[in-house]
């Protein structure tokens, strides 16, 4: 059996990492047998050298071997491709032909991207695996092919299942053995190795002298987060290799290339400002909204109480005039019901309710004990002035709600309700 170092050599695969060790003795632990092998891992890791090596190392070696891009081909003819047609089976199937299946029997298919396939591809893909079995397009003969299918994917396939977008049994047949690649930001000591390898490709095949990172570059490499990993760190050092012209890449220089897309992609030295920081900014604002309004209620209650104690009605109009006029906005709507509207929108608890302070108006009987407290009558002498203020005004608009309304300084809404509920 050949060594990990003979493999990663033959198959030039660069790096030292013990989860990219492991996955490779996986590999070829599982390669004699035929077992179905489900590789996993972030787009661009590699997964495609993990069937390559299990088919070299398997008793298949010299049959077909076939890698199949399940998310390139069309939905409408993917069954075509896989299992194959026969002469008339839909429009422009002008022949018969042979299916990837039918071709590699005897071999090994790589199915890569196999979450792209659609549900009734899927099920013809069961028959496969269970019993070796398959129907062309258009046939109703099935037809017997000898398959090791090693399938790979980038997809959560839990939630794929859960989203019923992959079949759960089929999951699991494809998964007998499942190997992990791990992504690249998992593989510090071996980013830099791999830029050195690409780096050198590509100064030998573009005849100019390779690239050599500073120090601080080197670091700058081994922070990045790498979203597209290998493939994308090839794509960095062809660009470089080709474009700078100076062959003792800086940080700068380096920092030039690296894309940052979404959140930083670089550690950051303050927290990016995402949906939470977002979220409790607006919660503090609201929460200040909240605080104003309460403190222009109970000014107006304190006011009115008062003034009422003093029976003097009209300074009792007129200040709240002024009071409401500064608690309702100008565009109809109120301070308090936008502050609630907010919060439910928001999904915040709304804030506790002040207890009401009690005034208390000392009244001596004939023997000269202090009576009972009055909170309940004041509390219904300030809803009787309001009840007066709307008749009033509604009086004078000729009860045109509208321009009530507007002269209240609140919403046509609010209006319609106050009249609602005090039945007027």
């Amino acid at each position: 059996m050949e060594s990990i170092q003979s493999i990663k050599q033959r198959f030039e695969i660069i790096g030292n990492d013990p989860k990219l060790n492991r996955a490779l003795e996986k590999a070829m632990q599982v390669a004699p047998t035929d077992i179905s092998v489900l590789v996993t891992g972030e787009s661009g890791v590699g997964k495609e050298s993990i069937p390559k090596i299990i088919h070299s190392l398997s008793h298949r070696k010299h049959a077909k071997y076939i890698a199949v891009n399940c998310g390139a081909i069309p939905e409408g003819t993917i069954d075509s491709e896989l299992f194959g047609h026969e002469k008339g089976a839909f429009t422009g199937a002008t022949q018969t032909r042979r299916g990837y299946f039918e071709v590699a029997d005897g071999g090994t298919i790589f199915l890569d991207e196999v979450g792209e396939l659609p549900l009734t591809t899927q099920v013809r893909l069961l028959r496969v695996l269970e019993n070796g079995e398959f129907l062309k397009v258009g046939s109703s003969q099935s037809q017997k092919t000898d398959v090791r299918i090693v399938a790979a994917t980038n997809v959560n396939m839990f939630e794929a299942i859960k989203k019923e977008k992959f079949r759960e049994d089929l999951y699991y047949r494809l998964s007998t053995v499942e190997i992990n690649i791990p992504p690249l930001r998992e593989r510090k000591d071996d980013i830099h190795l791999l830029f050195r390898k690409f780096a050198s490709d590509f100064g030998q095949k573009y005849k100019m002298p390779t690239i050599r990172l500073q120090e601080d570059a080197i670091q700058l490499l081994l922070k990045y987060r790498w979203p597209g990993n290998i493939r994308q760190l090839r794509n960095i050092a062809e660009q470089i290799s080709v474009l700078e012209a100076r062959r003792n890449i800086d940080l700068a220089s380096l920092n030039s290339y690296l894309p940052v897309a979404g959140d930083s992609n670089l550690p950051a030295v303050v927290g990016p400002k995402g949906k939470e920081s977002d979220f409790s900014t607006e919660r503090e604002i609201l929460y200040k909204v909240l605080f104003d309004m309460k403190g222009d209620l109970n000014d107006l209650k304190k006011l009115t109480l008062e003034l009422l104690k003093n029976n003097d009605t009209e300074k009792v109009q007129e200040e709240n005039e002024g009071l409401i006029q500064k608690i309702y906005g100008d565009n109809g709507e109120t301070v308090q019901q936008d502050a609630h509207e907010a919060l439910e929108v928001l999904h915040l608890p709304p804030e506790p309710k002040e207890e009401k302070p009690i005034y208390t108006t000392p009244v001596v009987d004939d023997k000269y004990h202090f009576a009972e407290e009055i909170e309940e009558e004041e509390t219904l002498s300030l809803q009787e002035k309001e009840i007066e203020l709307i008749k009033k005004s509604l009086e004078r608009n000729r009860g045109k709600r509208k321009a009530a309304a507007a002269e209240l300084g609140i919403s046509e809404r609010t209006l319609y309700r106050k009249i609602k509920q005090y039945d007027l």
